[in-house]
Formats: C-alpha cells, structure tokens, sequence
C-alpha cells in the first residue's frame, strides 16, 4: 500500500500529534494555529539566512510562552508551519524512518520553540537531527 503524502494527511498526523501531547502542554498547544504547505516562503528562508528550501522541514512563528507578558497585543495566532516537500525529501534521503513518525517529530521539535525551548536546547535531549 502506497504512503499517503497528502497534506491533508500531514494535517491529520500534526492534529494527532498535538492530542498527543501530556495534558499539561496540550491546552497551550491547542491554541497555536498548523498550517501544511508545500513549500516555505522566500521571505522565510531570507530570515533565517537558508539558501535551499529543502533545508527547511518546519517552522515556528510567534512569541514563545517563555517570553509572552500580559501586556502583549497579539497580532494573529502563533503557527506551526509544516512544510510537506522538504519533509518528503528527508524522509526518502532518510529511508530509515515511517513518513507519520517524521512529520510528528518536526510538529513536536516545532511546539518545543512554542514553549521556549531553543535548537541547542532541544538538541540536548533529541538526537533525530545529528
């Protein structure tokens, strides 16, 4: 049986990633709107200083929790975005991973920037990137 790579399937895998999360994330994490896209904008790879947009799999925008005052006037949702072609790259490069466990793990490593965590620290705990 052939993989679906949809994005609605992307979607539905990131949707049950987030209920997965332990409840005392889940709530917070609930509020952070997904958006699934083929690609990453090029204003985007500008930012962060990337050349190949296959470099990037994922994306948080927002104000992590960790810095977040009161005072804050949000201007829109903070977002996960998961970008679908470059996460199929990787995961035929890869080919040592199921597509479901790779695009839960970049929903996971991109919530953790949502609560704070930078890329050293999330690095520390999860070997997936080296």
């Amino acid at each position: 049986m052939a993989q679906d790579s949809s994005l609605s399937h992307f979607e539905t895998v990131a949707a049950a990633t987030v209920d997965g999360f332990p409840q005392a994330f889940r709530e917070a994490a609930r509020a952070v709107a997904v958006r699934v896209t083929d690609w990453p904008d090029r204003s985007m790879l500008r930012e962060l200083g990337l050349a190949d947009r296959l470099e990037l799999t994922g994306l948080y925008e927002g104000v992590p929790l960790t810095q977040k005052s009161v005072w804050d006037q949000p201007i829109g949702p903070d977002l996960v975005w998961l970008f679908r072609q470059p996460i199929l790259a990787e995961w035929r490069h890869r080919g040592d991973v199921a597509l479901d466990d790779l695009i839960a793990h970049v929903t996971i490593h991109e919530f953790a920037h949502h609560f704070g965590w930078s890329d050293q620290d999330i690095a520390r705990i999860d070997q997936w990137w080296l």
